[in-house]
């Protein structure tokens, strides 16, 4: 088998990690801040690549442009889910919000089913990123590189800011003891509402990522959702840092996987997860409880 093969089946496992570490982190956010599975989160990645497309086609907003406006229509949208909807169950078990957001997936997936048929729409990749660069071993596409330094820089941008900025130890505050944080005047409410879009955006900007290399599809965030909950799983619920290594390590060991057994490939972060969970149930990153 040649170096391309295996480099290429690399890279696409790189980039598969790439996107499962964004929406695994905005997932392990709003599970440490809300207490809540979201399970809409492949809802929020769909609308990210949809809204990027309805503004190229109705108002002709470039790539570049659409990666800053469409992670901010679906936080604002995400803001709006929160405030209406998971307001009202954060002191109920978890399986209610297992259950809403499992309905709100299903509500959004059917509604843009609805407006858009199921059918894959292309979008183009922006003209500066065509082409690629011939490294020897293998052709590495300039969009695919970018995919990769973007949503990874993305994911140490936003780990830093929860880990080291005020703003992240006051949400960290908020999620272990909400009435001592009252107590010194901050609004508890706003900053559930924040965590909540911000981390439905980061989904929302993998969308956008992801539409020049997927087709947009409404169901495209369906089966996706699955893997990154399995990652999740994996990494331990609530790890910041957890998630992202662990994505981008099962990203590539699932490209490796379709080298070695393509059959098996789509079962890697499964089996991985049940092994995981018989030796170390919190997760390899999680916290024992």
């Amino acid at each position: 088998m040649s170096s391309q093969v295996i480099f290429g089946q690399l890279l696409v496992g790189l980039i598969n990690g790439s996107f499962y570490a964004m929406l695994s982190l905005g997932l392990a956010i709003i599970f440490g801040l809300l207490g809540i599975a979201n399970i809409a989160q492949g809802a929020f990645y769909m609308m990210g690549a949809f809204f990027a497309w309805l503004l190229l086609r109705e108002l002709g907003v470039t790539y570049f442009y659409a990666l800053i406006l469409s992670p901010l229509i679906v936080g604002l949208i995400g803001a709006v889910v929160e405030r209406l909807l998971l307001r009202r169950i954060y002191k109920l078990p978890h399986e209610y919000g297992l259950l809403l957001t499992f309905g709100i997936l299903m509500f959004t997936q059917g509604l843009f089913i609805y407006l858009f048929q199921t059918a894959g729409r292309p979008y183009a990749t922006p003209p500066e990123l065509a082409g690629g660069y011939n490294l020897g071993f293998m052709f590495l596409p300039k969009y695919r590189a970018w995919v990769v330094v973007a949503s990874l820089m993305t994911c140490l941008a936003s780990w830093y800011a929860l880990e080291k900025t005020s703003l992240g130890r006051t949400l960290r505050a908020a999620t272990e003891n909400p009435a001592l944080t009252r107590a010194f005047g901050i609004n508890v409410p706003s900053l559930m509402t924040f965590g909540f879009g911000a981390g439905v955006a980061l989904a929302g900007a993998a969308g956008v990522l992801a539409a020049p290399i997927y087709t947009v599809s409404p169901i495209m965030g369906a089966d996706l959702i699955i893997v990154v909950f399995a990652i999740i799983v994996i990494g331990g619920m609530g790890s910041i840092l957890g998630s992202i290594i662990t994505s981008v390590s099962l990203g590539l060991l699932e490209g490796l996987a379709k080298v070695v057994y393509p059959q098996g490939s789509n079962m890697v972060v499964f089996v991985v997860m049940i092994l995981v969970l018989l030796v170390r149930p919190a997760g390899l990153f999680g916290r024992e409880r």
